[in-house]
């Protein structure tokens, strides 16, 4: 391998995916998988194949579906996982098993209940069995950035020895500081006698907002991989975001003297991808991808730029995928044209019925919205494919009377199960009202965990796009629903979310996998 080059894992698909309401449907993971692929991203890792079912058919599907990233399964050091992982990575070009390991002090004492001889053992007996499976197998130090160094050469010494071909150093709990972590990296390269023999990876999370800050001090200190994901999606604060990563190497080779393989025109495509399959709104001030990294409203900073643009813009625009053009389909416009442009932004259709379900939904926005966006086109295909679940519950009519001091009525029609039931409810505002329609009916039993709106163009006939997470028994789900009228677009997010519930759709995300 080129030591100037760092490997990009993305982890969106699994680490992202333990972010409580981002469980994804196999369908899903398969478009931010082919997006991911297309951005020539290296290693994907699909899952958790022996969490569930849903994930090892997931991370099946994704192993026989791409071609040119390396596809990854998470397991465990234990028989089962790995077998497990072995087997859905089964058709893959090029399969990777990645199996962890508690290592800090805390970890083995508390929640493996294990002697450090032991864990190295089973480190060992883990790296050995996957590597019977697969040719690459990546072996992790779980809570490596609260684990004692002579241990970890140890124990990284014996997995090198045992076949692996990537060691991966975790901050699982967020808790480094990027001096500090970096030396590590040094520490652990320069003191085990084989590191010669692995690429070294990092894997940070964002507890103190320094996950990309820290990995990029692991790769200015050695690593050659960095373990990320799509808008740093992730459990509790998230993980160290990809744009950023990328971004960062691309801007300062200066200073890291390293490059990816990454194509950046991509980024900002999948990143809207990511945001609309997960229900995560990105934040305008987001670095790389928010709708304000390359605004400037400082009359200051607008003279600079317009005298010459690198005065306050160090990247450009173009570069990561952000493009002014308007989306000049209309009403009149034909199959194969609003096909064509779809395909331009990496959406593609399965089959004729889709393409057919989702250019009817286009005749229907053309005629409510005047300018179409490739905004409105991903919004309008997410919504689409969101509702190819099968259906208990349809929206079939709304009305929703608000008047400026007398309390909000919404009268609802859905069918359910093929049944039509109506039902009216009161509110303190026409969404509240319209929820508690629905509630009439449906009798879900669930708790509203979150509501979240965001217009997804400018102007008042913008689409709004509507987040509704539920839970009911433990179980969390985010309906999606896109409309120019605010509340349809909550009433079907609400709808999208039970739909979700009685398909089963969504599981329990499995805490063991907490690299």
């Amino acid at each position: 391998m080129n030591n100037n080059r760092v490997v990009i894992f993305d982890t969106t698909l699994r680490d992202g995916e333990q972010s409580p309401g981002a469980s994804m449907t196999k369908d899903e993971k398969l478009r931010i998988a082919k997006a991911l692929e297309k951005m020539r991203v290296d290693v994907i890792e699909a899952g958790f194949a022996m969490a569930s079912p849903g994930d090892f058919e997931s991370v099946k599907a994704v192993a026989e579906t791409i071609k040119n990233s390396s596809i990854c399964s998470l397991s465990r050091a234990l028989d089962g996982d790995i077998d497990r992982a072995g087997e859905a990575l089964k058709n893959a070009t090029v399969p990777r098993i990645h199996t962890f390991i508690a290592t800090s002090p805390i970890h083995m004492k508390y929640k493996l209940r294990m002697e450090p001889e032991k864990v190295l053992e089973q480190a060992v007996h883990a790296v050995k069995r996957a590597r019977k499976l697969v040719d690459h197998v990546e072996f992790s130090c779980e809570d490596a950035g609260r684990s004692d160094l002579d241990f970890l050469c140890r124990i990284i010494e014996a997995a090198i020895n045992a076949g692996a071909r990537t060691i991966n150093i975790p901050d699982t709990v967020g808790y480094a500081i990027p001096h500090q972590f970096g030396e590590t990296f040094q520490q652990l390269i320069e003191r085990i006698p084989n590191a010669d023999k692995a690429i070294f990876s990092v894997h940070c999370h964002n507890d103190l907002g320094l996950a990309v800050a820290n990995s990029l001090a692991a790769v200015a200190h050695g690593a050659r991989q960095v373990e990320c994901t799509i808008n740093g999606l992730g459990e509790r604060a998230g993980n160290a975001s990809l744009e950023e990563i990328v971004m960062a190497i691309k801007t300062r080779q200066d200073v890291l003297n390293v490059e990816t393989n990454i194509d950046t025109k991509h980024i900002v495509s999948t990143s809207r991808l990511v945001s609309s399959i997960t229900g995560f709104p990105i934040q305008p001030n987001k670095a790389i991808v928010g709708a304000n990294a390359f605004a400037h409203e400082s009359g200051i900073h607008q003279d600079g730029m317009l005298k010459h643009r690198e005065t306050y813009e160090i990247m450009k625009a173009e570069d990561v995928g952000w493009k002014a053009n308007k989306m000049v389909l209309g009403k009149h416009s034909g199959r194969t044209a609003f096909k064509g442009r779809l395909e331009e932004l990496g959406v593609h259709f399965s089959s004729e019925a889709e393409l057919n379900t989702a250019f009817t939904r286009f005749k229907e926005l053309a005629d409510k919205k005047h300018e179409i966006f490739d905004e409105d086109l991903q919004a309008l295909v997410s919504d689409t494919r969101t509702s190819e679940i099968t259906e208990t519950y349809k929206l079939q009519t709304l009305e929703v009377c608000s008047k400026t001091g007398e309390t909000p009525v919404a009268k609802i029609t859905l069918t359910v199960s093929g049944k039509e039931r109506r039902a009216s409810s009161e509110g303190s505002g026409p969404v509240d009202a319209t929820f508690k329609a629905i509630e009439v009916i449906a009798e879900s039993n669930t708790s509203l965990e979150l509501y979240s709106v965001h217009a997804i163009t400018s102007g008042t006939d913008s689409q709004g796009e509507v987040t509704v997470r539920l839970e009911r028994g433990g179980r969390i789900v985010n309906g999606n629903g896109a409309d120019t009228d605010i509340v349809i677009a909550s009433a079907k997010a609400y709808i999208n979310a039970l739909n979700l519930l009685e398909a089963g759709v969504q599981r329990a995300h499995p805490q063991a996998g907490n690299v």
